[in-house]
């Protein structure tokens, strides 16, 4: 099974910060916009999906045959952790993705020793283990690289993934299926 996830945390917010972002019911980063953006009308709209995001705008829009009916804000690639452009398709779905690089060291407890490690990079301390950051509605599109739920703090500072909203997440999670295109742009 290919478990790659490469984009989760910024480095020096707590897991809490992540999963509240703009989206979640707890604490958000005073630095957090307001979402103003997003918005979902697809529900009584049939036809292909698709979806083009925009790197420049930070957004994506959903189209239904053609037909806009959503927008979403957005948190792409920081700098050096780029999100790729071009042309894709949707090659996984899983509704409660859990990133197998990045996260947090945890002790027995499940209690957060360490927050914000790289597997890959960060030494793991006597007496803890990795917990993967989560990454819900996780829709992988290339190598490591998804949509998915997460932190938005206004700008691009993920490890490469497309950070959305989870209202927006879930609802472009149920209405696309494999093989859904998806273009990125700058």
């Amino acid at each position: 099974m290919l478990a790659l996830a490469a984009c989760d945390d910024d480095p020096g917010m707590a897991q809490t910060q992540y999963l509240g972002g703009v989206y979640g019911q707890g604490v958000v980063a005073s630095s957090a916009p307001e979402d103003t953006v997003s918005y979902w009308d697809g529900d009584g709209v049939s036809g292909s999906p698709s979806i083009k995001i925009k790197l420049s705008e930070q957004r994506a829009y959903f189209f239904k045959s053609g037909e806009l009916v959503g927008i979403s804000q957005l948190s792409t690639g920081r700098e050096g952790l780029g999100t790729p452009t071009g042309s894709f398709k949707v090659s996984q779905k899983d509704p409660d993705h859990v990133s197998n690089l990045y996260g947090d060291y945890v002790d027995e407890a499940d209690n957060v020793v360490v927050p914000n490690i790289g597997l890959n990079k960060d030494p793991k301390p006597p007496g803890t283990r990795f917990k993967g950051a989560p990454m819900p509605y996780f829709m992988r599109i290339v190598g490591g690289v998804g949509m998915h739920a997460g932190y938005l703090p206004g700008y691009p500072a993920s490890h490469g993934c497309i950070r959305m909203p989870e209202f927006m997440a879930e609802n472009f999670f149920n209405a696309v299926s494999t093989g859904t295109p998806v273009t990125i742009t700058n």
